[in-house]
C-alpha cells in the first residue's frame, strides 16, 4: 500500500513538472507586464502561465485572432504564436500530414515566430487518445513531433 501510494506521487509530480503552471497575473513580473503592453499594445491576457523553462505566457486575442507570446522573466519577448487556418500552412507542411496520417485531419494550425524573426509553422492533429503537435520550418519542412496524451504530458 505504502509502495503504491509512492508510486502515485511520482506520477503526479512528474506530470505536473511536464506542464505549464498557471499563474495570476499578480504573481507575474512587472517587466513582463510591461513588454506584453508594449508589445501588445490594447491587448488584455486571458490567461498566463509558467513555463518549465522559466518564460511567461500570456494568452489573448488580438484582431479576434488567438495569439500567445512567451517572456523571459526579465520582460524579453522570446516568441509568438498565431493561430492561421489551416489552409495558409506551406504546401510541403499539409502534404506530410496528408502522407504520414493519412485520414487525419489538421485540427489548429499556427504560425510562430521567435525573437530572432524565424518562423516555424505547428499543425495540430489527432489520433485516438493522441494529440499531435508537428513542427515544421518556414518553407513546410518538417522538424519533429510532440505528442501530448488525454492527462496533459508532452513527450518528444
Amino acid at each position: 500500500m505504502k509502495t503504491t501510494i509512492i508510486t502515485v506521487a511520482v506520477i503526479v509530480l512528474s506530470m505536473n513538472a511536464a506542464s505549464a503552471q498557471k499563474v495570476k497575473e499578480a504573481e507575474v513580473p512587472k517587466a513582463v507586464i510591461t513588454s506584453f503592453q508594449t508589445h501588445f499594445k490594447g491587448a488584455k491576457a486571458d490567461a498566463w502561465d509558467k513555463e518549465k523553462n522559466g518564460e511567461f505566457e500570456a494568452e489573448f486575442k488580438m484582431n479576434k485572432v488567438e495569439m500567445s507570446a512567451n517572456f523571459s522573466a526579465d520582460g524579453k519577448l522570446m516568441e509568438t504564436e498565431e493561430e492561421i487556418a489551416t489552409a495558409t500552412l506551406p504546401k510541403t507542411a499539409t502534404d506530410y500530414v496528408t502522407k504520414n496520417y493519412a485520414g487525419v485531419k489538421i485540427e489548429e494550425a499556427a504560425k510562430i515566430t521567435d525573437s530572432t524573426g524565424k518562423v516555424t509553422y505547428e499543425a495540430e492533429v489527432k489520433k485516438g487518445k493522441e494529440e499531435i503537435e508537428l513542427l515544421f520550418d518556414a518553407t513546410g519542412t518538417f522538424i519533429k513531433k510532440v505528442v501530448e496524451t488525454k492527462d496533459d504530458t508532452k513527450k518528444d
